[in-house]
């Protein structure tokens, strides 16, 4: 048995905390700018359990960098709580901050420029996390990390040796080199053309799992949620859907990919309706809810909508 594999099966024994890996609940965030208040984060809240792949998609501006940020410890939030494996965030101080960066989460930027030292070689800069870290059988560790990132045969090159991809490996090598319960990804394909994409999602997906580690991946890019089992849109600073993927196998034998979209609602019963929903439906302002006896119905606010839910409830 490798040590990345004995590090997998330790992983649940390891474990110091019960519960998910990532919780937050009504996250708010405010950056002031030149007196503008800006809400980045509007009361989002998000559970990741322990082992889960999940990409965070949304357009720009959404909030999805700022939730990455405050996950990180790189920022604290306005208000709201998060918890990344255990640790409250909001209770800690600098010292504990720059040991939870340190060990418990792993973090790659989509600049690959910011992942790497360009003067060290690929093994070198698996191994730097593990000589801040003071931690013993460095070496051993980076080579088996490369190896299990399919480029162990670059360990000797230096980033700018290297195509973005084979970059972009070293730096999730380098990532999880103290073993953290989470990596957090920044548009981690942003450099890359649409093969390399897919080979470093599928590699990551397949190291972290091999690691136990879990992983969330923040993306405008929604092609990302092919390669994940669960994916979060993050719209106007609040989780909006979730799409969920399984395999199942027919009556034929033959195996289909079943993706669900889900709306999300929070505690206080505020959900965002999928916008093709909104936009297809005309749905603007104020709508018609009825409730049934297994679901809820929405409708415009039409004249002939008002018609057709009187007639049913009557």
């Amino acid at each position: 048995m490798t040590e990345l594999s004995a590090r997998r099966a330790l992983a649940a024994a390891e474990r110091t905390h019960a519960g998910p890996d990532i919780w937050c609940e009504d996250l708010v965030r405010i950056h002031v700018t030149d007196g503008i208040e800006v809400q980045a984060l509007q009361g989002l809240s998000l559970t990741v359990d322990p082992g889960e792949v999940v990409a965070v998609v949304g357009a720009s501006g959404s909030g999805k960098s700022t939730l990455l940020n405050i996950l990180s410890g790189l920022d604290k939030p306005t208000g709201g709580r998060a918890r990344v494996a255990g640790q409250d965030l909001g209770t800690l101080n600098r010292r504990q901050r720059i040991d939870f960066r340190r060990h418990t989460v792993g973090f790659v930027f989509q600049q690959t420029s910011r992942n790497l030292l360009p003067f060290l070689t690929a093994a070198e800069n698996v191994a730097m996390p593990m000589v801040i870290a003071n931690r013993a059988g460095r070496r051993q560790r980076a080579r088996d990390l490369l190896d299990l990132l399919e480029v162990a045969d670059v360990a000797g090159r230096r980033p700018g040796q290297l195509s973005g991809g084979q970059q972009q490996r070293v730096a999730i090598a380098t990532a999880l080199a103290n073993s953290p319960a989470v990596l957090l990804a920044d548009e981690p394909t942003g450099e890359l053309d649409e093969t390399n994409s897919a080979s470093v999602l599928e590699i990551m997906r397949a190291a972290a799992t091999e690691v136990g580690t879990t992983v969330l991946i923040v993306t405008h890019d929604p092609t990302v949620s092919e390669h994940v089992a669960r994916t979060v849109q993050i719209r106007d600073g609040r989780t909006s859907t979730e799409v969920l993927r399984r395999t199942e196998r027919g009556a034929d034998g033959v195996e289909r990919e079943i993706a669900e979209e889900y709306s999300v609602i929070d505690r206080n019963g505020r959900l965002q309706l999928p916008s093709t929903h909104v936009d297809e439906l005309g749905l603007r302002e104020r709508v018609r809810v009825s409730r049934e006896d297994d679901h809820v119905g929405v409708w415009p606010d039409t004249p002939s909508a008002r018609r057709g839910v009187e007639e049913d409830e009557s």
